[in-house]
């Protein structure tokens, strides 16, 4: 296995496969370790430092970011801090500052391991770690590449579970750690995957599921040295079989899906087609996904599970900036129409990008146009917050950790919540 080192910036590497059949489980592999370690601008004595992108240099992008941590760290702040205005002191959010421009960030986690202990991941390599509870955050990256490379990654979803944590990217890409981040390995994904790899969840010691963007679902328990298919068929030979069943759109579907969401109690899942005009649910077990009707003629945003639990309830967002929030205990296993009911929102037309759950009444809405609304009735009714109304961009994630929370959005834009009166 080949080591490598970590340097303060954003996180790249090249991708190494093995031939694996379609909806069969992967054969073993070998995997590339490597080694992390808190980055103080020292260079590698291997090798020099990769392109994030194709209109800036890495060693500028060291360069210029190992001048911006000195700076910090003689402020007595490396990475990213929160230093809010005078004027936004009452706002219930607060920007981190010192995040990489230019990058979009697109998933953030926390070990349960330790709760102080998270990362951030995005476009352009962006791999952030904090260990004071997102106060601030550290750029994490790799090196050992060619710098001439010009292949732009873009870490997609990261996912912790009492110290092992996964990462997955494109151009395809997967990184495991089971030892809370200190060291990374590589797992070869094969290039026959059905789609590409698009989500991974971690479930426990050694064992992860991940999805691909035409619905394959796979599962290790050692490793990602083998994964086996949940799922028999891809989600359009499933409506190609069913073509009768009368889900609208799906003649129309593409074999893409977006959105994958996961309870991990459960095990379910909850998908959106690419094109917005149906939806889709797994339970663990099931040979094929159930799709479903939207119910409604404007075309799906988003969806996610109320607090993340299946038996709560379903949300949905769609064009033009409505919000639905559907029954508790629906029978994700049928065919039924879910019965979905208005949140009274008045978006101004901006769509709704992500919904999250802080507790049973709090409920944070966040969109296009740096939109923020909060309800404190449980998704019944919302009102427009002020904490983004100066930030440019769009918000696309808003995620709780018990009473930590944190927004994501374009431009390297990362809120992290105060509290409301």
């Amino acid at each position: 296995m080949r080591k490598v080192n970590f340097l303060v910036a954003a996180c790249a590497m090249v991708l190494g496969v093995s031939p694996a059949s379609a909806f069969m489980p992967f054969a073993a592999r070998s995997s590339s370790a490597i080694k992390m370690s808190a980055s103080t601008g020292e260079k590698s004595s291997r090798s020099e430092n990769m392109l994030p992108d194709s209109s800036v240099s890495r060693r500028d992008l060291v360069k210029t970011t190992s001048v911006a941590a000195a700076a910090l760290s003689a402020a007595g702040a490396l990475g990213g801090s929160t230093q809010p205005a005078a004027a936004a002191s009452n706002f219930a959010w607060e920007q981190v500052t010192g995040i990489p421009m230019g990058a979009t960030l697109y998933d953030v986690d926390f070990d349960s391991k330790d709760p102080e202990h998270g990362w951030i991941v995005g476009s352009k390599g962006t791999f952030l770690e904090t260990t004071d509870g997102g106060r601030s955050w550290v750029p994490r990256s790799f090196v050992d590449l060619d710098p001439d490379e010009e292949v732009t990654y873009r870490f997609e979803r990261v996912s912790f579970n009492n110290g092992e944590g996964w990462i997955i990217g494109k151009p395809p890409i997967l990184l495991h750690t089971q030892d809370s981040g200190k060291s990374w390995e590589r797992i070869p994904l094969s290039p026959k995957l059905p789609g590409e790899p698009s989500t991974v969840f971690a479930t426990g010691p050694n064992s992860a599921e991940m999805t691909t963007s035409t619905g394959a679902i796979y599962k290790t328990t050692n490793a990602g040295r083998n994964w086996k298919a949940q799922v028999k068929e891809t989600i359009d030979a499933t409506l190609n079989r069913i073509s009768s069943s009368g889900v609208k759109g799906a003649s129309y579907f593409t074999g893409s899906i977006i959105s994958v969401v996961r309870d991990q109690l459960s095990g379910a899942y909850l998908a959106v087609s690419s094109r917005g005009n149906f939806f889709l649910t797994w339970l663990p077990g099931q040979d094929f996904w159930v799709p479903h009707n939207r119910g409604t003629s404007r075309r799906i945003q988003n969806m996610g599970f109320v607090k993340g639990d299946t038996s709560k309830g379903v949300w949905m967002s769609l064009n033009g900036g409505l919000l639905q929030i559907c029954e508790p205990n629906q029978d994700l296993s049928s065919d039924e129409e879910f019965k979905f009911a208005d949140s009274k929102i008045r978006s101004g037309g901006y769509g709704i990008l992500d919904v999250s759950w802080k507790d049973e009444q709090e409920v944070w809405a966040v969109g296009g146009g740096g939109s923020m609304f909060v309800s404190k009735d449980g998704g019944k009714t919302f009102t427009f917050n002020k904490s983004a109304d100066e930030i440019p961009g769009n918000l696309y994630k808003v995620k709780f950790f018990g009473d930590k929370g944190f927004v994501l959005g374009s431009e390297g834009v990362l809120l992290r919540y105060k509290g409301i009166a």
